[in-house]
């Protein structure tokens, strides 16, 4: 499968955001010359935080909020990218059950608006958007990898939402729009926030390593399996995306996955290994999901197809790199 080679304009919508941080300094190393990236954020100020690229193709901040159709319809309509990549949303289902309504605004509303604003004003651009394995919920109860023709069944807000975002852009898709939807499942690496699993147990544990905490982590379902990438592998099958747009089906499904489940309990144990400060771990009801699922893994042949895309990091490499980035963000 020839790669483009043609100079592309890539708007990254949620480009601030920790998974947009890493994919732009992806595109930056793997744009053909005299491409250009441009970041949209909600709260763009005309700078760009550090590990937006190391200047080989120029990142230029675009101030977008998902939510303002007539500020999306502007943006798109301005800048007539040549690729999408849509990452902007409510991705923690712990605040999406906490502002239901306002998950619903920004992961389905905010992505009619980008569809509908490139449909009309660029027809000819390429949207790679971000769903989530999180579509497929209870189907994960049958106990085996999922793949892409897994029945859709979420079980909280942010699921929901984005699996009504996913359908959207599939029917979309049979009236010209040029879309390619990605499954990935569950993700972390530096940069990540607390709300989730990883980076919770590797930021209490820098805390406690700096005397800043009790020696005391606070978890929820340790006993939980859960299929685990690096964000720098998600981040790889977005940036094969773009370069790939054109020879793939319109519409396409995609999930990214290691096709291996692993315990929440284990991976804090190597976590904990990491660190020469005796810790007691104690379960925090608040920290417990009301829905939680049991196993989640994936079969992601279908992105090996057709982006000739497979996760290369282990889960030591990542673990070790979330623990550093929170060491160094503790120690100032």
């Amino acid at each position: 499968m020839a790669l483009s080679d043609m100079p592309s304009r890539v708007l990254v919508t949620g480009g601030g955001g920790f998974v947009g941080r890493h994919l732009i300094a992806a595109l930056d190393q793997a744009l053909p010359p005299g491409s250009e990236i441009l970041a949209g954020s909600s709260s763009a100020d005309g700078t760009k935080p550090d590990g937006w690229g190391a200047g080989r193709v120029p990142v230029r901040v675009v101030e977008l909020d998902i939510t303002d159709a007539r500020q999306v319809g502007g943006v798109i309509r301005a800048e007539q990218p040549t690729h999408l990549v849509h990452l902007a949303a409510i991705a923690a289902v712990t605040a999406s059950n906490r502002d239901p309504r306002h998950t619903w605004n920004v992961n389905l509303s905010g992505t009619l608006n980008v569809a509908l604003a490139v449909a009309d004003e660029c027809p000819g651009c390429r949207i790679a958007f971000s769903s989530s394995a999180e579509v497929y919920g209870a189907s994960f109860k049958a106990g085996v990898p999922l793949d892409e023709t897994a029945a859709l069944q979420p079980v909280n807000p942010y699921a929901s939402s984005k699996a009504a975002a996913d359908l959207m852009l599939g029917q979309m898709a049979l009236q010209g729009l040029k879309v390619a939807r990605l499954r990935p499942f569950n993700h972390t690496g530096p940069g990540q926030t607390e709300h989730f699993a990883i980076p919770s147990f590797a930021a209490q544990i820098a805390r406690i390593e700096r005397g800043l905490q009790e020696p005391v982590i606070r978890v929820g379902h340790l006993d939980s399996m859960r299929d685990f990438l690096d964000v720098q592998d998600v981040v790889a099958a977005y940036v094969a995306t773009v370069l790939r747009a054109d020879d793939l089906p319109v519409g396409c499904v995609m999930n990214l996955s290691s096709g291996t489940a692993r315990r929440i309990g284990d991976m804090l144990d190597a976590l904990l290994a990491l660190s020469d400060t005796r810790i007691e771990v104690v379960p925090d009801p608040a920290r417990f999901r009301p829905s939680d699922t049991p196993l989640v893994v994936g079969d992601s042949g279908k992105a090996r197809t057709l982006l000739e895309w497979r996760p290369e990091r282990d889960i030591d490499y990542t673990l070790a790199s979330v623990l550093g980035y929170w060491r160094a963000l503790v120690s100032g």
